[in-house]
Order: structure tokens, then C-alpha cells, then sequence
């Protein structure tokens, strides 16, 4: 059985500066590439990656990008059939800068002709899938997908980064809803990640987790926080570390390994690929992470 990731797809324009820019002005750029990025296909590539077959299911538009983007996931091994191809619109796409310290700024461009109708969803057949994971950049066919894993008892993940839609509702059908730092302090109105996740919990029967970047992951456990470090690793970009870290928490979930030790995996899987450059390149295979995680 297959993992389905069902998202966003972005073609991420990437360049290099030493530092980030704080103010307006010109830069210079020591470094530049194009690769594939979003959430949900980034996570299907991790998929790929860890040895689990995947399909990502996402809009695109009918545009070069949309050949170049869905040629690349289908390189890495990622099924694409399932994609939603809408002729008239632009497929989505990202400036991006990354800093010798591998920090990251991300300006995301969506076109708002990109059809946000779940009419196309409906032909897939959801019940064929052990995990489904959403991100939150299509809000209406992530809903419908939560609703067919709730429909045929899969377990389901939930990417809840920074969206500018409401995702209560997304929040609420998940089984395991693994926020960013800035996603939690949107939806909870709190700063304060720990009291986050409290608040949180309190809009759900699935498991919410947060991750804090180098400070690693925490979750509450019956209502008990937990908590488990980062892995420390010489960082060259963080690109897509947590769309990597959501991929393997849904391998890990339809492994149905225990909640510590799928939250190591991942941890571990992000924090390999924030040794190498780019979102999908440095994503290592699977016996590269249980080595590391034996050693």
C-alpha cells in the first residue's frame, strides 16, 4: 500500500546570499538553482526516499513548470497520475534565499486561477492508501481527503504550517497534526509553543506535536508534554527540513512505530537533509537514517 500526500507543488527559485536581507536594496547572489518545493510533494519525495511507493495528489497548472515539477517527483519515484492539472492557470512558484548559515526566506507565489474545487478528488480512490497526509495550502481538498481517512479508518497527518485560511477544521478530522512554531502561534494566539499545544489539544482527539527547529520536537503524551531534542549537524540550508520531517512522520505513522521513536526518525531524516543543499537532494534513504539513529 501507498502513502498519499496531497498538497501543494512549487517550483522553488533559490539563491544564495550570505546574509539575509533586513532592509530594502540590491543583493548579489553567489549561487542559484531551481528545484521543486511545497510541502506535500517535498513530504512525497521524503516518502519516496524512506522506500515507501507514494503518490502526491496537488494542483498544477498548464504551464512548463507543471511538466518540469511533475517530471522531477515522478524521477524521485513519486506517483503523479493523481495530479489535478487546471489548463488555464500558472502553476505555483517561489523566490527563495537561502544565507550561509543556512537560514531561509520564502516568498510564495500562488494564482488564484489555480480551481480550489474538490470535484476532481472524487476519483480517487482514497481507501487504497495506509497514511494520508495534507498540508494546508488547499484547504477544501485537504478537508475532503481527512474526511475519506476518517470515512475508511486510515491514519492521517496534518502539515500545519502558516496558512492564511482557518484550519480548525483540518485541525479537528487529523489524526496527527504536526505544526510549525509560527503555524502553532497562529491557530493558538499564543507565542508560547508549550501553552500552544495545550490549546490546541483542546481542539482535537488526534496528537499534536510542534517543532522548535534546532530545539527538536514536542507533543503532548495524555496531556503530558514531551519533548525530544534536535540532532545537532553542521547546517548548509534548511529548505523543506519540515516538509521532510512531516514525510517521514507519516512513514513513521504507517509503520505505527511509538510516538518517541517516530519522532526521532524524523528528527533525523530533517536533520540529515540540513547537511546538503536544497529541499529534496540532501533527503537521505533509509539505511542512511537507521544507521545514524543505531550510531
Amino acid at each position: 500500500m501507498a502513502i498519499a500526500c496531497l498538497g501543494i507543488t512549487v517550483l522553488d527559485r533559490i539563491q544564495r546570499v550570505a546574509q539575509l536581507p533586513t532592509t530594502g536594496g540590491k543583493f548579489v547572489a553567489t549561487d542559484y538553482f531551481e528545484v521543486g518545493g511545497g510541502p506535500a510533494a517535498t513530504a512525497s519525495v521524503a516518502v519516496a526516499r524512506l522506500g515507501k511507493d507514494v503518490d502526491f495528489i496537488g494542483r498544477v497548472g498548464g504551464d512548463s513548470v507543471a511538466d518540469t515539477m511533475l517530471s522531477e517527483l515522478s524521477g524521485y519515484g513519486v506517483g503523479v497520475d493523481n495530479a489535478v492539472h487546471i489548463s488555464e492557470a500558472s502553476s505555483a512558484f517561489s523566490a527563495v534565499l537561502v544565507d550561509d548559515e543556512g537560514e531561509r526566506m520564502i516568498i510564495n507565489y500562488q494564482d488564484k486561477s489555480l480551481s480550489r474545487d474538490i470535484e476532481p478528488l472524487k476519483s480517487v480512490d482514497f481507501s487504497t492508501y495506509e497514511t494520508i497526509l495534507c498540508d494546508v495550502r488547499w484547504i477544501e481538498g485537504a478537508k475532503y481527503a481527512l474526511e475519506q481517512a476518517k470515512k475508511f479508518g486510515i491514519p492521517s497527518v496534518l502539515d500545519a504550517d502558516i496558512c492564511p485560511d482557518p484550519i480548525d477544521e483540518l485541525v479537528e478530522l487529523s489524526d496527527h497534526i504536526a505544526f510549525s512554531e509560527p503555524g502553532l502561534a497562529k491557530f493558538s494566539a499564543t507565542d508560547d509553543p508549550i501553552e500552544g499545544l495545550k490549546i490546541a489539544q483542546k481542539r482535537t482527539k488526534g496528537k499534536v506535536y510542534v517543532t522548535v527547529g534546532a530545539k527538536g520536537c514536542y507533543w503532548l503524551e495524555d496531556d503530558e508534554l514531551m519533548h525530544q531534542p534536535g540532532k545537532v549537524v553542521d547546517v548548509v540550508d534548511t529548505t523543506g527540513a519540515g516538509d521532510v520531517f512531516h514525510g517521514a512522520l507519516a512513514v513513521a505513522v504507517a509503520e505505527g512505530m511509538e510516538t518517541r521513536q517516530a519522532v526521532i526518525f524524523s528528527n533525523t531524516v530533517a536533520a540529515i537533509k540540513c547537511t546538503r543543499r536544497g529541499g529534496r537532494e540532501g533527503i537521505p534513504d533509509r539505511a542512511t537514517v537507521e544507521a545514524d539513529i543505531a550510531d
